[in-house]
């Protein structure tokens, strides 16, 4: 993979473990020379991906809403940071350029990034991998809705696998290196 879209939060989370997990993939990233696409922000959890990412040698994109430049604090050293108009262009610029996609803990903006890229996913519009880095069990909530969706027949069951799912950054980019697409093809 040339380069993964990491969705995640501009906090730092009420325990280290987030920021360590974010510090984790930033590395791991790095080490197997893929570039983290991101929001663009040097705070909280985008921050920790980011500067480890640098730190580990690896390149690291910024996508930036210019009204969220200030609030945000996008960061001043990265391989390239491009500033857009909305968050719906940072959006589609950050699927453009990514090949695949890793949710961490965040928000709701975080959370409404990952549900749009699995929808697309469903409906045929990309066939790209996605994966939650489920850091302190943050994401076993939405684990257990996936589940909920599948038994009440609001969610195809092949989906339920969509999301690659791991505690460990190196886990989930191994499962990302053996991701077969052609499961959850629209037939």
């Amino acid at each position: 993979m040339k380069g993964l879209a990491v969705f995640c939060g501009s906090r730092n989370g009420a325990s280290d473990v987030y920021i360590e997990g974010a510090k984790k993939l930033g590395k791991e990233l790095a080490k197997r020379s893929t570039t983290l696409i991101y929001g663009g922000s040097s705070v909280g959890m985008m921050g920790a991906v980011a500067d480890s990412a640098l730190e580990a040698g690896g390149r690291v994109i910024g996508v930036m809403p210019r009204f969220l430049d200030n609030r945000e604090r996008s960061h001043k050293h990265l391989t390239e940071l491009i500033i857009v108009e909305s968050m719906h262009e940072r959006k589609a610029k950050m699927i453009e350029l990514a090949d695949g996609f890793i949710a961490m803990p965040g928000g709701p903006g975080t959370l409404e990034e990952f549900f749009e890229i699995f929808t697309w996913a469903q409906v045929g519009l990309h066939q790209k991998p996605i994966g939650l880095l489920n850091i302190n069990q943050y994401f076993d909530p939405i684990v257990d809705l996936f589940n909920h969706m599948a038994d009440e027949h609001f969610m195809d069951e092949k989906f339920r696998t969509l999301a690659l799912i791991d505690e460990k950054a190196s886990s989930l980019l191994d499962q990302f290196s053996h991701f077969n697409a052609n499961l959850y093809s629209r037939k």
